[in-house]
């Protein structure tokens, strides 16, 4: 089953990051990443981070998409469901660190003021520099939980019904942090 929903996934893996205008961030070897990225702006309602960064409307973000057939494919002989988060956790630790060196050097960094992301994991986040904050539109969170189903039912094939979904919540990390805790050397140049 996980087979074949990979195989499904991969294929229409292509016309989904045509769609969405994704980029998918590659490594200094030319390998990709975990993370697809775009530029954005932000629509919700203003967050302060524990840094001080107000994160307003219209503000430009880069917005944080993880490369699940990417994972899905490193991930297919894992049953352990702690081995699959362990193993996602580090995938991201390992990305981030490219993600700095694309925010520092893209055009627009100036007007960048930080990262977003969606998940429904529940742990891991802090330790990698994330804040958690809920998703406060209903239609927009139900949309995210279908979304993310289908990667949740590989990780806990058990949990078979979108009401069993952990609650999707937004992660966001300011520029400054990404920078001073995944690029030290050439970070805080803003």
């Amino acid at each position: 089953m996980r087979r074949l929903i990979c195989l499904i996934w991969s294929t229409l893996d292509p016309l989904y990051l045509f769609c969405s205008k994704l980029e998918c961030l590659q490594n200094a070897d030319g390998r990709p990443t975990v993370f697809r990225i775009r530029l954005t702006r932000y629509k919700g309602r203003t967050i302060t981070l524990s840094d001080g960064t107000e994160i307003r409307k219209n503000d430009v973000l880069i917005k944080v998409h993880l490369y699940n057939v990417l994972l899905l494919q490193e991930m297919l002989e894992l049953q352990d469901p702690v081995k699959k988060a362990f193993l996602l956790y580090r995938r991201v630790n390992e990305s981030l660190p490219d993600l700095a060196k694309f925010v520092l050097y893209h055009p627009k960094t100036d007007q960048v003021k930080g990262i977003l992301g969606i998940t429904m994991l529940h742990t891991g986040y802090r330790r990698l520099g994330f804040e958690s904050f809920p998703i406060t539109s209903r239609l927009y969170l139900w949309f995210k939980r279908i979304g993310q189903f289908p990667m949740h039912l590989l990780f806990r094939p058990e949990s078979f019904r979108i009401k069993d979904l952990p609650t999707p919540h937004y992660l966001f990390m300011s520029k400054e942090a990404i920078f001073s805790k995944y690029a030290p050397d050439i970070g805080n140049t803003t």
